[in-house]
């Protein structure tokens, strides 16, 4: 049990994907202009990571060598198209929020990294872990850009107004202002991560 806590602490602070790795950028840049989107995107890879993980490591001993990528990549984009469509049946705003982000889950390289490098060589309830720890440590940077972007953006954070919008500036919920939260927040991670 302590090693499986291990694996998914690792995930949120040793390995975080965003702020560690700098994996999965096209998500981070784009789906991070509000808490919300932020965090949807965030669980929604979880997901998707939990699941591909758990399947890869238990079907890993059935798939040849050289076609091992091609066959995670179909694993992912099978609980990423379910993800979908759940997504497009009962929660139509924010499938529509999130856009061609979704589909884009297949080719994020943290789902692929994983399965590659822990899924692949690893039990099932570790593997669970390792998504668990890793998509846990995606959404919180997810949703940590978000908040701190929509804040200074728009005067609120998860839709609640906390000042007047009229004092939010711009830059933050356009595309330069995810580069500009993202580069501090990772400094300002490494910084903590470092005492």
């Amino acid at each position: 049990m302590n090693n499986a806590l291990n694996t998914i602490y690792d995930g949120l602070v040793r390995r975080n994907p965003t702020f560690v790795l700098v994996l999965g950028m096209c998500p981070t840049l784009g789906t991070t202009s509000s808490a919300f989107t932020g965090l949807s995107m965030g669980l929604a890879t979880l997901l998707v990571l939990m699941c591909s993980n758990a399947a890869i490591s238990v079907l890993k001993s059935l798939i040849p060598d050289k076609v091992r990528i091609p066959a995670y990549i179909v694993v992912i984009a099978s609980f990423v198209t379910i993800v979908q469509m759940v997504m497009q049946a009962w929660m139509p705003g924010l499938y529509s929020a999130l856009g061609i982000f979704i589909p884009l889950i297949v080719v994020n390289c943290i789902l692929l990294g994983r399965a590659e490098a822990y899924a692949s060589k690893n039990n099932v309830l570790l593997s669970i872990c390792d998504g668990v720890g890793i998509g846990l440590g995606f959404t919180c940077a997810l949703t940590l850009i978000g908040i701190v972007r929509e804040v200074l953006g728009t005067g609120a954070v998860f839709g609640i107004q906390v000042y007047d919008s009229d004092f939010g500036a711009l830059l933050f919920v356009l595309a330069p202002g995810a580069f500009i939260v993202l580069g501090l927040l990772i400094a300002l991670f490494n910084r903590i991560n470092v005492k």
